[in-house]
C-alpha cells in the first residue's frame, strides 16, 4: 500500500496501477435518444453485482422507471461467487451477463487480462472521474466505493465499553460476541483483511481467531446479525448497510478504528459479448449518472467519485478518517496466501 495524507487523495489514488491494454480507449459515449431506442428494442440487461441486494433492486427500479420497456435483471451474489460465476461461464463459452460489478479490483485486472470485458467510457466517467479511478484503457472504472468498518449493538454495548481499534478486539470480554465477513466471499472481506493483515500483522488474525467469532459470508451479513441481535460487535462489515440500518432505528453505532478503516473500491464494466450490447452500454451509463450515484449515496450509503454528489447530512467525510488504502495489484498475487490462512486461523 501507499500512503496519502487526506481522503480526497487517498481515492484519487486508490485505483492507481499499471495493466497492459490496447493502444486507444474508445471514445467516450453519451445516451442518447438512438441509444434509448436500441436498447428498448432488446428490452432487458443483465446485472451481476455485489452490492446488497436491497440496493442493488433499488437503483433497478429507478432505471426501469427512467427507461420503461427495459427490464433489469439483477443477479447478486458476494464478489467471489460473482467472479467464480463469470469465470465458470466464460471459460465454457457462455454470456449471460451485460454489466458486472464488485468490490474487488483485482477481479477487474483478471477480466482484462482474459479478454472478457468490452471497452466503453461513458462521458460522465470521461469527463468527471479522477483519471486514478478508471482503467486508462477504458475497460471498467470505480462505480462505488466504501468502508469496512467496526460496528457495535448500543443497547448492548455501553459507549464507553465500545471498542475504539481493531485492537480492543482481542480483548477477553468480547470473546462470543463478535461476527465477521468471509474474504474467501467476500471481496470486501479480502480487500480489508489484506489491508489489515499489511498494516497489523497475520499475528492479530491468529488471535482473533481464539475470539470464537461468529463467521459469516457477505460483507453484509455482519450488520444484519447486529440487527438481529445475534451479536454485539461486527469486526468487519460493509458501512453502508450499517447506515441504512441506522435509518431504521436500528441502535448500531459504526467506529472508525484507531489503526485506520479498510477502504474499498468498487469496480463496473460491460462485460464482452454482452447479450443486450445497447441495453448494457445505457445501463453501463447510468450506472455512473449523478442520478445513480445519489441514489447510492443516499438510500444505499455509498461513498461515490462523482464531483456534484451532495454529501448526507449526519455522516462522517472520508476527509476525518483516518483510511487504511487498497492494493489491487499487491493483493492479486496473495489471494491464495490469505485464504488459507484464514482457514488455519478462522477453521473455516
Amino acid at each position: 500500500m501507499w500512503a496519502k495524507s487526506v481522503a480526497v487523495a487517498a481515492l484519487a489514488g486508490a485505483m492507481a496501477w499499471a495493466s497492459p491494454g490496447q493502444a486507444e480507449p474508445p471514445a467516450p459515449y453519451d445516451i442518447t435518444p438512438e441509444l434509448i431506442d436500441a436498447a428498448k428494442k432488446e428490452g432487458s440487461v443483465v446485472f451481476y453485482t455485489a452490492t446488497d441486494v436491497t440496493v442493488a433492486e433499488k437503483l433497478a427500479a429507478t432505471f426501469e422507471q427512467k427507461y420503461p420497456g427495459i427490464k433489469v435483471q439483477v443477479e447478486r451474489a458476494g464478489s467471489e461467487r460473482v467472479f467464480q460465476r463469470i469465470g465458470q461461464e466464460y471459460s465454457t463459452g457462455v454470456y449471460n451477463a451485460d454489466v458486472i460489478e464488485t468490490s474487488d479490483a483485482v477481479h477487474f485486472l483478471l477480466f482484462k487480462k482474459e479478454g472478457w470485458l468490452t471497452p466503453a467510457v461513458p462521458k460522465v466517467v470521461a469527463e468527471s472521474w479522477p483519471a486514478e479511478e478508471r482503467d486508462p484503457d477504458g475497460f471498467f472504472a470505480a462505480y462505488r466505493a466504501h468502508l469496512s468498518v467496526i460496528a457495535y449493538r448500543k443497547d448492548q454495548v455501553k459507549p464507553e465499553d465500545a471498542p475504539k481499534s481493531f485492537a480492543d478486539l482481542l480483548d477477553p470480554k468480547w470473546k462470543g460476541k463478535l461476527v465477521k465477513g468471509h474474504p474467501g466471499y467476500s471481496g470486501t472481506i479480502m480487500t480489508a483483511t489484506h489491508a489489515m493483515s499489511k498494516a497489523l500483522g497475520w499475528e492479530y488474525f491468529e488471535k482473533l481467531g481464539k475470539q470464537d467469532v461468529m463467521q459469516v459470508q457477505s460483507s453484509t451479513e455482519p450488520p444484519k446479525k447486529l440487527a438481529q441481535g445475534e451479536r454485539s460487535v461486527e469486526v468487519d462489515g460493509n458501512e453502508y448497510n450499517c447506515f441504512r440500518l441506522q435509518e431504521e432505528g436500528i441502535p448500531i453505532e459504526i467506529v472508525y478504528a484507531a489503526e485506520g478503516t479498510p477502504l474499498v473500491i468498487g469496480n463496473a464494466a460491460i462485460l464482452k459479448n454482452p447479450p443486450h450490447p445497447n441495453a448494457a452500454k445505457l445501463f453501463y451509463a447510468y450506472l455512473f449518472s449523478l442520478e445513480a450515484q445519489q441514489l447510492n449515496h443516499d438510500f444505499g450509503g455509498l461513498r461515490s467519485f462523482h464531483p456534484e454528489l451532495k454529501e448526507k447530512a449526519g455522516r462522517t467525510p472520508l476527509k476525518d478518517i483516518k483510511l487504511m488504502l487498497p492494493d489491487a495489484a499487491g493483493l492479486e498475487s496473495e489471494i491464495e496466501t490469505i485464504k488459507s490462512r484464514y482457514e488455519e486461523y478462522f477453521g473455516t
